[in-house]
């Protein structure tokens, strides 16, 4: 099969809607995993022994299945009970709560390497809770951990293809539609690895710059 550059032309403007739909995807998917990552680790650390429990079993069961098992029960077992999201919202909440599950444990790494006596001096001062997190953990916390969290938004840009399973037409789905369509699979397929090499390697360097800025 012989590369042509008119039906590149021709698909070019499918790929691009499908690749905006991947970013909208992981933008919307990772901002997700960022708050909910967060109140885990903070409910983890702060809520009693059987919440804390309950939590990190969860955490660990979410990390232990596949992130396509999980989008399928969220789109297909779901609306047997009732509760029937799009394809898209099911895709970003799918992508939200598992790498919040991954985010979690690197917020908590964070809140753990807070000095202890930064604790004791907010005990002291009888601090309501919510300013102890707030004004004294979280800033000390969060700075520390950024390029980590940054490594995870390129992880699930690559891992959006999976939206695919729900019928979500990213940029991968637009790309096996277009050559189902016309039998040539060699220009979509290689397009979207190009795609996908170039917007992670802007997001790559994007967070090499957060870690030689936040890595110290």
């Amino acid at each position: 099969m012989m590369w042509s550059w008119s039906y590149v032309q021709e698909i070019l403007p499918t790929l691009l809607r499908g690749l905006l739909v991947t970013v909208e995807a992981t933008v919307l998917g990772y901002a997700l995993a960022l708050v909910l990552g967060l109140a885990i680790a903070v409910l983890r650390h702060s809520a009693g022994r059987v919440t804390g429990q309950v939590l990190r079993w969860a955490v660990e069961f979410v990390r232990s299945t596949p992130l396509l098992v999980q989008l399928f029960f969220l789109f297909y077992v779901l609306p047997g009970f009732g509760i029937t999201l799009g394809a898209l919202a099911t895709g970003v909440i799918g992508l939200g709560v598992h790498y919040a599950t991954y985010t979690s444990e690197v917020y908590r790494s964070g809140i753990e390497s807070v000095p202890r006596g930064q604790w004791e001096a907010a005990t002291a001062l009888s601090l309501p809770s919510r300013r102890v997190w707030t004004g004294v953990v979280l800033p000390q916390a969060v700075p520390k951990v950024i390029p980590a969290l940054g490594n995870y938004v390129i992880a699930m840009f690559k891992d959006t293809p999976l939206l695919l399973g729900i019928t979500v037409l990213e940029m991968l789905g637009s790309a096996y539609k277009a050559g189902s369509e016309s039998y040539r699979m060699l220009e979509p397929v290689t397009l979207v690895g190009l795609l996908f090499v170039a917007v992670s390697v802007l997001a790559g360097l994007l967070v090499r710059r957060l870690e030689r800025r936040y890595g110290n």
